[in-house]
């Protein structure tokens, strides 16, 4: 089934599309978005202007039509600060509905926190966190703990609105910025909670600002990895990025990269509002969230019982996710997982890797098949880049490079140096020791369920001497298996300094 998401926002308009390919799992097939403008210029009399009715009204005339085209069955569409603010709201949405067909719900500010910290909190394993998300006319501030929402606030100011109430042509941008970070020290100084928050606290940045704001940094530092969600961003390197900013009129931002153009004359503003935002809590780094509000509606429809409780395993329910996209087979995957997990805990001794490594070898495991679907021939090579490619939530950029290289070499020991100096800015040269060790456990895993049948149910490992000896646990004939895991022989005690004896 195909889901339609619209997210009516007061800068952008969204269209997402979602597969619902299996009960309980999502994935997004397509999605479109147009610069709509919607709140612009509402701080003079709060009405929606009708040029911006008339572009967002054309904008939806053509989500509608992808939709039809795309076999999409239901379509949810939100409006949120813009709308929620609106004198002329309901002529706005009966003309929707009768030019466009679709019905919008207009979010209430609780119902649109609530929404993002769904999107947050179903997609990153960050247990306290502050989410600051920016929208073109309002900002979102949630705090909470142990996957529950202590405190929310939104503020009536958001990017488009800021730019418009200190459009001034006698400043220069860098005095109208100064101008918005003072601005938003005051309205954080009426917000008690904020005092509250304590110095441990992970803040999560939301909104196509932080997604640019990525996209630029990026560039900057040549990173290596074309994923936003969960980029750890060093106030230091934000820092540099917004006096770049701010220092440009309108028609040389359009000209930074990374930066889209449609949003080169509000980004100062959204800039500043983090800035005043790190400063007034003391902040020197934040994750940037690829997940927020459309993400937060997704994962309520396709699991309704995250509407009372956020899911229990983040990284779990996103292998699974693509492990059923793929079409892998799943009870293959679950024994290999199963078998790449005691030889880990049982070789400890050996690797001395601490617990969180298991989490790398864990995806690795679960993935290691998902290169069969682009070709046969150079299976790892293709699981590396689909690991390196795709949505893996639950887990930092650097546990994700880590797991592609490990799967990349399940086979064999193969990582080559030009291949490894790419993430030079993520992993470091001591994590490759790290890769061919659990490469290795990994290629012993798979073997030891070759023909797919759990003919190996367990394994106890004894290090006696200069070797391992490695003791099957067996539920039919496994002669095939105890080959192939044999084969890997010469890779193990390369990495481990010990030989390998399997029984």
């Amino acid at each position: 089934m195909k889901l339609g998401i619209i997210d009516l926002g007061s800068n952008s308009a969204r269209l997402v599309i979602v597969n619902l390919f299996s009960e309980g799992y999502f994935v997004v097939e397509d999605e479109l978005k147009e610069s709509v403008r919607l709140g612009q210029d509402m701080d003079r009399d709060g009405f929606l202007k009708p040029q911006r009715i008339a572009e967002t009204i054309k904008t939806l005339k053509t989500f509608k039509r992808l939709c039809d085209a795309s076999g999409v069955r239901e379509i949810i569409a939100v409006a949120t600060a813009a709308v929620r603010r609106a004198k002329n709201q309901r002529s706005f949405l009966d003309e929707i509905q009768a030019t466009c067909g679709i019905r919008v719900e207009v979010l209430s500010a609780e119902a649109e926190a609530t929404l993002v910290y769904r999107g947050v909190i179903n997609s990153m394993d960050i247990p306290k966190g502050i989410i600051l998300e920016i929208g073109g006319g309002s900002t979102k501030i949630v705090y909470y703990n142990r996957r529950c929402i202590l405190h929310y606030e939104t503020l009536a100011f958001g990017a488009v609105t800021l730019t418009d109430l200190f459009n001034d042509e006698s400043m220069t941008p860098r005095e109208q910025t100064a101008k918005i970070e003072e601005f938003f020290t005051e309205q954080f100084k009426k917000i008690e909670w904020l005092s509250e928050v304590e110095p441990d606290t992970q803040m999560v940045g939301v909104g196509g600002s932080f997604r640019n704001l990525y996209k630029i940094n990026k560039v900057v530092r040549k990173y290596p990895l074309d994923i936003v969600h969960n980029y750890s961003f060093a106030v230091e390197d934000f820092n540099s990025v917004y006096e770049m900013v701010r220092e440009l009129d309108v028609e040389k931002r359009k000209r930074i990269r990374g930066l889209s153009p449609s949003r080169a004359d509000i980004m100062p503003a959204a800039l500043a509002i983090i800035k005043s935002f790190t400063d007034y809590l003391h902040i020197d780094s934040f994750v940037t969230g690829g997940c927020g509000l459309r993400e937060g509606l997704m994962v309520n429809y396709a699991v309704p019982m995250t509407v009372d409780r956020p899911l229990s395993d983040v990284l779990s329910y996103s292998l699974n996710t693509l492990i059923k996209y793929y079409g892998c087979d799943e009870k293959h995957v679950e024994h290999v997982v199963h078998l790449a997990i005691q030889l880990f805990k049982q070789l400890r001794v050996l690797h001395k890797f601490p617990r969180p490594f298991l989490k790398v070898l864990k995806i690795a495991a679960c993935m290691h098949d998902c290169g069969n679907r682009v070709r046969h021939f150079n299976e790892p090579r293709h699981s590396r880049y689909i690991i390196l490619n795709s949505a893996i939530y639950g887990a930092t950029h650097r546990e994700i490079v880590l797991a592609a290289f490990v799967a990349g070499c399940h086979r064999k020991e193969d990582v080559l140096p030009a291949d490894w100096a790419k993430y030079k800015d993520v992993v470091t040269e001591e994590d490759l020791d790290v890769v061919k060790k659990l490469g290795v456990l990994l290629r012993i895993a798979e073997a030891l369920d070759r023909s797919g049948g759990g003919a190996v149910t367990g394994v106890n490992c004894d290090v006696l001497g200069d070797s391992v000896i490695m003791k099957t646990e067996l539920a039919g004939d496994a002669a095939l298996e105890i080959s192939q895991a044999e084969a890997a022989g010469t890779e193990f005690k390369r990495a481990f300094k010990k030989n390998l004896e399997i029984l």
